[in-house]
């Protein structure tokens, strides 16, 4: 099983076998409010019966499509809805899952500079404590060690910047942590080091969801943005845990209103539905490849179920409905709340630190002494127990409820966390 000790998971598995709603029914006929969105993904709440219904249309007119030389119209038709909800892009690329969104924004990165007479720049600068995903690509510039050290065999040519992670500083901070844009300056110190004529892109998550919610400090990414101006290097958002309303605007570059040249998305674009991903390029990408024979294969990259017939159709009815329900308002609308319920945690029994933006939440906990994860580990057990599902990332207990969460339900996560801190130990 995926990130799963499974040996501890088999002595008491738990099992979801329905979902309705902010809901999921466990094998046991248990109510589990889900408190994660699944695992960041479910937007809208679960089996909402107009996504339901464009799958089994779309099963029976057309259920495969090849993608290479071939497409099919509804690939075409949801790239153009993607592209009209962010100015300054022109196309997307499609894949399946967020790992391989960030390879393939890493491949058209480094086919990119080679394209445009730039085929020296092949590094790639990303930041400690990122998550990325699993390929290869994603574990190469992804920042968490647990990740890495099975792996031998990663990337060579890439470089971190230094985390943003500082409770000494930031502890307990509502939204954007008002210390550390400085931080960013790391970024051109490694610039200068390794001479930025050899630098393809710089990858960071707008906020980092899986290594613990680490929130941005205000001015950070335009800082960021100005540096990789001045040097001419691509700057690269991994957006697939903030595509999609989690900070209750499209993309989280639209809250920061700092633009990437590329970024990724995948999760919220189906609701969670059917596997999917998009990576998004801006205006004069797509074109730098166009310089070629017109029979020529333009780049050399992609999936058999790229554009997939079913994941667009459960595309086109996700941002259908994110839209015709408000939900990126809506998220906006409760985030303040949803921030007060939250940091009311505070000084609870073992918390060191809570973050959040948007709906998006981390509390952080103190850590068994030598034994890492273990407390919010058994605390994600006992808030499931208790009908309560949460991810616990390190000793972090991570929240991204379903944008279609009421207060009430909200009070409910706080109030179960907070029973839970109180009989951990």
């Amino acid at each position: 099983m995926p990130f799963t000790a499974n040996r501890d998971f088999k002595h008491n598995p738990r099992l979801f076998v329905k979902a309705e709603g902010v809901y999921y029914t466990t094998a046991d006929g248990q109510e589990i409010l889900d408190g994660t969105s699944g695992l960041w993904c479910s937007n809208a709440g679960h089996c909402r019966i107009s996504i339901v219904d464009a799958i089994k249309k779309q099963s029976a007119i057309l259920d495969f499509a090849p993608s290479f030389q071939i497409g099919s119209p509804l690939s075409f038709e949801f790239a153009e809805r993607l592209i009209h909800m962010k100015e300054g892009f022109s196309h997307v690329f499609f894949t399946n899952s967020g790992s391989e969104s960030v390879d393939t924004a890493l491949k058209i990165a480094l086919a990119y500079q080679y394209s445009r007479g730039s085929g020296t720049r092949t590094k790639f600068i990303a930041r400690e404590r990122s998550y990325h995903g699993v390929n290869f690509g994603g574990i190469s510039i992804g920042g968490i060690a647990a990740n890495r050290k099975q792996f031998n065999n990663l990337l060579n040519g890439v470089y971190h910047i230094c985390d943003t992670h500082n409770i000494k500083h930031n502890a307990y901070s509502k939204g954007e942590p008002e210390w550390g844009i400085h931080l960013a300056d790391d970024l051109e110190r490694l610039v200068v080091l390794h001479d930025p004529s050899t630098i393809a892109a710089v990858i960071v998550e707008p906020l980092a969801g899986s290594t613990g919610v680490l929130i941005p400090p205000k001015g950070y990414l335009s800082r960021l943005r100005e540096i990789c101006d001045v040097h001419d290097i691509l700057l690269i958002f991994d957006e697939v845990i903030t595509g999609f309303g989690r900070l209750g605007t499209a993309f989280a570059s639209d809250y920061f209103a700092v633009r990437p040249d590329i970024f990724t998305t995948a999760k919220g674009i189906t609701n969670g539905t059917v596997p999917m991903g998009a990576v998004f390029c801006r205006n004069g990408i797509y074109e730098a490849f166009m310089d070629a024979p017109e029979s020529a294969i333009e780049l050399f990259h992609g999936y058999t179920c790229s554009g997939h017939p079913l994941a667009c159709a459960a595309g086109l009815a996700t941002i259908e409905l994110y839209q015709n329900e408000g939900l990126f308002t809506r998220s906006a609308e409760l985030a303040h709340y949803f921030q007060e319920a939250v940091h009311s945690l505070k000084g609870s029994r073992y918390v060191v630190d809570i973050r959040n933006l948007g709906m998006v939440a981390g509390i952080e906990l103190e850590s068994v002494h030598n034994k890492p994860t273990v407390r919010a580990l058994e605390a994600f057990k006992q808030c499931y127990n208790k009908g309560l599902l949460v991810r616990a990332t390190g000793d972090t207990i991570a929240l991204s409820p379903p944008l279609i969460i009421e207060k009430n339900q909200i009070d409910f996560i706080v109030d179960v966390i907070s029973m839970v801190l109180r009989n951990i130990s």
